[in-house]
């Protein structure tokens, strides 16, 4: 039975992570959003109390 023989396996495994860990972190780093969100003013929104009819 020359699949429970974890000698290829093992090493096909190793090796596709360590392709995995090498090509794909900095391809998706490299990512940048065409949206990115600008600081804006930090002034302050001002908010006046709401008069409810409590009736």
């Amino acid at each position: 039975m020359p699949q429970l023989n974890p000698s290829p396996w093992f090493a096909i495994l190793v090796f596709s992570w360590l392709v995995f860990l090498t090509v794909l972190p900095p391809k998706v780093m490299a990512h940048t959003y065409p949206n990115d969100p600008s600081p804006q003013a930090s002034k302050k929104l001002e908010t006046g109390s709401w008069n409810w009819p409590w009736h």
